[in-house]
């Protein structure tokens, strides 16, 4: 398995990241789950843009274009020889010190894994499958939740 690595790709065995990495460090970064069906990345324009306005929302500055990040989504893919599978590109805040300071992050980190990962279960293919609707209240508005100030 070859995983890209902030410019690098590289065999699974041999990624790495930085401890003081703030996405390990606090969980501060986004990221998406994308499937892939028969060599096709499936609605590859809404993931990206829903990573990038993620990246956004948090002041999380992606040190590649869409059209690159598409690009090495695809490499990804390619090097990996997956038809079916699923693909998660992540962002992190990149590597900081200890303290909370984004500011201290000079360099956002992107990580792109991908893995086989087969269509529906026979069962499902010829079955089919029931949706279901949960009764729960929903969800509350976050406090943190960032509004536009223009």
């Amino acid at each position: 398995m070859i995983i890209y690595i902030d410019g690098r790709f590289v065999p699974k065995e041999e990624a790495r990241l930085s401890v003081f990495d703030h996405g390990f460090l606090y969980g501060d970064g986004v990221f998406e789950g994308i499937r892939v069906y028969n060599g096709k990345v499936f609605q590859m324009q809404g993931h990206l843009d829903r990573l990038f306005d993620s990246a956004k929302a948090i002041d999380l500055e992606v040190p590649v274009s869409m059209h690159e990040m598409a690009g090495i989504i695809l490499e990804v893919l390619r090097k990996n020889k997956l038809k079916n599978g699923y693909v998660r590109p992540i962002v992190t805040r990149g590597v900081g010190d200890l303290g909370l300071d984004p500011r201290k992050c000079p360099r956002a980190s992107i990580i792109v894994i991908a893995v086989e990962w087969g269509p529906c279960t026979e069962t499902c293919t010829r079955r089919g499958s029931r949706p279901s609707a949960s009764r729960s209240g929903g969800t509350r508005p976050s406090p943190f939740r960032r509004t536009s100030r223009a």
